[in-house]
């Protein structure tokens, strides 16, 4: 299913090496290797990680080459809803529509099945299938690293602010206020502050009553709990774009001394990591979600506020889906947007192309949840707007 790449592929115009937030990226990673050609920005290493992260985004775990092959020849249209286009371009190096235009033709089914095979052979010997064709833990590793770096490459050059504090005195905290120097350590001096004070009162050199010093205050520790949609709707670019968007939560919100939690719904509860500062594991963990089934938010929400704890920290839940619950399930929803709420838990929810009653119930959900609701029509800045959220849930 995997071609060499060649003329007609796509690739990634920059990679840059980042700095990793908490423990060791490559911590689990036996094969140094993979992670250096990433971050040195080798093209096929990438593009095979992009390959990997799309099959996974469409709930493929095994890669059959002559079964691929077969589909797109036998039935196109079903190929494409199955695989999804960009899929099907990553996977055969070519333009969807110019697969389509050409299957018939006997010379580029021949190139076609050649080049899946061969692929096959080297994704084999890469590690990145097994004996049965099944994604390998060193694919799931290569889809991540690719994630990583192309979400950090995208966000870390962009400035993002706003901090909650509380009013506690620390001497680790914060530079806020200024104040009289008593009894304070030398370094919290305010030298311009206290200088200018100096002169204002005329005199020809600093006294000890022009002193002033920073009073710090300590920040508030805060617990963001992603809550994702993997329903089989929101499967390809939705959930590429959803999960860049929890790796830039999970590195900005950890860089603030945070803790982000990961809760991934269907029908079912398919993933949940407590509020954590373990960034290599929350990645990992969202790399590797996969669309299926249906949704159910309201066991999301009430999942949530079990992942949050009992403690007195600040309390955010931010949901991100594509498809509200039927009338049925409203009065269950809004029944577990209280419950949060009663937990001292503010609700945000980001919603794609949500329809008319739809938008009516994410509003009702948000308004108890004392949260933000924003209605997306385009996926190229869920990252900014989960980002935005955050900072402004602290504020």
């Amino acid at each position: 299913m995997f071609p060499d790449r060649g003329a007609g592929s796509t690739s990634v115009d920059t990679v840059q090496q980042i700095d990793e937030v908490q423990g060791k990226l490559s911590r689990d990673i036996t094969d140094q290797k993979l992670m250096h050609s990433v971050f040195e920005n080798d093209r096929n290493t990438i593009e095979d990680g992009k390959l990997i992260t799309e099959a996974l985004n469409q709930g493929i775990s095994s890669i059959t080459p002559d079964i691929f092959f077969e589909k797109l020849v036998r039935n196109y249209s079903l190929a494409k809803q199955l695989y999804g286009e960009r899929l099907i371009r990553l996977a055969t190096g070519y333009d969807p529509d110019y697969v389509e235009r050409n299957l018939k033709v006997p010379e580029f089914q021949r190139q076609l099945k050649n080049t899946v095979g061969a692929a096959l052979r080297r994704f084999r010997k890469e590690g990145y299938l097994d004996k049965e064709g099944s994604l390998t833990e060193r694919a799931r590793e290569l889809a991540m690293l690719t994630l990583y770096t192309e979400e950090l490459d995208r966000i870390t050059p962009k400035g993002f602010f706003g901090e909650k504090s509380v009013k506690q005195h620390s001497h680790y905290g914060v530079k806020a206020s200024l104040r009289p120097f008593h009894k304070d350590r030398y370094r919290d001096i305010a030298v311009r502050s206290t200088v200018r004070r100096s002169v204002r009162r005329g005199h020809d050199a600093v006294q000890k009553e022009d002193l002033v010093a920073y009073d710090r205050e300590q920040r508030g520790m805060s617990k963001v709990v992603y809550c994702l949609d993997a329903s089989g709707s929101m499967r390809g670019e939705k959930l590429t774009q959803a999960k860049k968007a929890g790796i830039a939560l999970a590195y900005k919100a950890i860089q603030e001394q945070d803790r982000v939690g990961l809760l991934v719904f269907s029908d079912e509860i398919e993933a949940k990591i407590e509020p954590t500062s373990d960034f290599p594991q929350l990645v990992r963990a969202i790399t590797c979600i996969r669309a299926k089934q249906q949704t159910d938010i309201a066991k999301s929400m009430l999942e949530a506020v079990e992942l949050f704890g009992d403690d007195h920290s600040s309390r955010h839940l931010i949901l991100l889906t594509d498809a509200m619950p039927t009338v049925g399930e409203k009065q269950d929803t809004l029944k577990a947007a209280s419950i949060a709420k009663a937990g001292n838990i503010t609700i945000s929810l980001v919603g794609f192309n949500l329809d008319k009653e739809g938008k009516a119930l994410a509003q009702q959900i948000t308004e108890i949840g004392q949260g933000k609701l924003y209605l997306l029509s385009q996926l190229d800045e869920v990252d900014r707007i989960i980002l935005e959220d955050y900072y402004q849930s602290r504020n």
